[in-house]
């Protein structure tokens, strides 16, 4: 793939968070990829062909120069988890292409990227500041359309059973089909039994203490279990604002273990759950809603950390 040329326009635009020596950041090309899988051939074809598109409009490249249309068209990107959508949405909210300038649009698309590995955006996290505590009205509401059928195949009519009520359920918390049967699957491999030496109970292995905190009264029955755990789950993505693998390590170890080491806890159960939601799921990101609770005061840090 080669890189797409970019000039320093002239005159720059008066402000310009970023002079003309780091435009050299936005020109490197980097391979598609959603966190946790190697995206297959025709999601890739799709996401690099929206990219193109994106950047004709931003450009004005053989179309009539629409900034507009590039956002929209990058943000559709962006939602799809490519990082290179991300840092493009990013650069331009950065620099007021075409956008009113917001820095803290800007941190939290270039945010995105950065926690898929990508260069250029976790250098421009530190010009820009904060992320914005809100999601971004483009990014705001939208599921992953994958309803996650694969990670479970009911082999029967009571597994049946908890694959609608996750269906049903899973929209009214804000929470991903996938996301949800990801974690039960890992949690108790959708036995509403279960019960763990630990005293975790039914499909979403809520403890007490947890059963509590979410209002159900009877863990072993799926559908109060069910609602328990999506709720903890649209709480923990509100605190650590979409993040997956802080997400589900807090579902795990909880959320002042995460807070504690600034991070993913060092704990090797911890560290392969996180590996394994992640993989089930396959992306690192999920939207959320920033009404649920103010976000965790050591986000901050562990950003800083993930981008040193």
């Amino acid at each position: 793939m080669k890189p797409s040329c970019f000039q320093c326009p002239a005159p720059m635009r008066r402000g310009a968070l970023v002079f003309c020596g780091l435009l050299s950041l936005a020109t490197a090309s980097f391979p598609v990829a959603v966190a946790g899988e190697s995206p297959r051939e025709s999601d890739a074809e799709r996401l690099l062909l929206l990219r193109k598109e994106a950047l004709a409009y931003e450009h004005g490249e053989g179309v009539p120069r629409d900034p507009v249309r590039a956002a929209k068209l990058y943000c559709d990107g962006a939602r799809a988890g490519d990082p290179e959508a991300q840092f493009s949405l990013g650069w331009m909210y950065a620099n007021g292409r075409g956008l009113e300038r917001d820095d803290a649009r800007a941190a939290y698309f270039f945010n995105l990227a950065a926690k898929q590995g990508h260069p250029q955006s976790q250098k421009m996290q530190r010009f820009v500041g904060d992320p914005a505590s809100d999601t971004p009205e483009c990014m705001r509401g939208v599921l992953p359309a994958d309803d996650g059928q694969d990670v479970m195949v009911p082999i029967n009519e009571a597994q049946k059973m908890v694959l609608s009520l996750v269906h049903q359920l899973a929209p009214e918390y804000g929470v991903s089909p996938r996301l949800a049967l990801a974690v039960i699957r890992t949690e108790s491999n959708f036995n509403p039994a279960a019960l763990s030496n630990k005293n975790a109970q039914g499909l979403m292995q809520l403890i007490p203490d947890t059963s509590a905190r979410f209002n159900v009264k009877k863990p072993f029955d799926p559908e109060q279990n069910l609602r328990g755990g999506l709720a903890y789950l649209r709480w923990l993505l509100a605190y650590f604002e979409g993040d997956v693998s802080l997400v589900a390590a807090a579902y795990n170890a909880g959320e002042g273990a995460v807070n504690r080491y600034r991070g993913v806890p060092p704990y090797a159960e911890t560290r392969g759950y996180v590996k394994r939601i992640v993989s089930l799921f396959r992306r690192d990101d999920h939207p959320y809603d920033a009404k649920v609770t103010t976000p965790s005061p050591e986000l901050p840090r562990i950003r800083l950390t993930r981008g040193s």
